[in-house]
């Protein structure tokens, strides 16, 4: 398993934009599955995934905040597109369009998550670069990481409100029409 303390090279990696990454987790968010192209773009083996929490590859400049409205929407039972960073074992880092859903049991019962990851179109990268860094900006201002995600939060939501779109939206209106995730 990637030490906690990967240190990001600054090296992009890509994937084919005809690949897709799909991971599985448990209600918790540890990982109960990791196909082929996650294993190979995260630099890990199947061993060092499986029973993981799956922030195992979160990149450092990836906000908070973000995160924190992605769970908010999967708790509500809700899917969710997203536009993540994350970071590899050997700490290169690699960009993904996230779509994660809710996986539930024949009765209902929450059994997990899966998200099917994409390659993003880069100016899609761009715009979400530099929301990210605005975020992270605030999240610095404070000691107390619940306030840091607050303050994130906050932020996020104060954007999107100026340009009257939901994160959903935001994402969505930087992607190519008729794009597929």
């Amino acid at each position: 398993m990637r030490a906690p303390r990967t240190t990001p090279t600054g090296v992009e990696r890509r994937f084919g934009d005809d690949e897709i990454i799909v991971t599985k987790t448990d209600p918790r968010g540890v990982v109960t599955y990791a196909n082929d192209v996650f294993l190979r773009v995260s630099a890990m083996r199947e061993a060092d995934v499986l029973g993981q929490p799956h922030n195992l590859i979160r990149h450092p400049a990836m906000p908070r905040g973000v995160f924190d409205l992605l769970w908010e929407t999967l708790r509500e039972g809700r899917e969710m597109f997203a536009l993540v960073l994350n970071l590899a074992a050997d700490g290169a880092h690699y960009w993904v369009l996230a779509h994660v859903t809710p996986s539930t049991g024949a009765s209902g019962q929450l059994t997990g998550y899966h998200s099917s990851r994409r390659v993003p179109p880069p100016a899609a990268v761009a715009a979400a670069t530099a929301l990210y860094a605005e975020m992270l900006r605030e999240e610095s201002r404070h000691a107390r990481p619940a306030d840091a995600v607050r303050a994130s939060r906050a932020l996020l939501e104060q954007r999107l409100a100026a340009t009257g779109r939901t994160y959903e939206e935001f994402v969505w209106s930087l992607l190519p029409a008729g794009a597929a995730a």
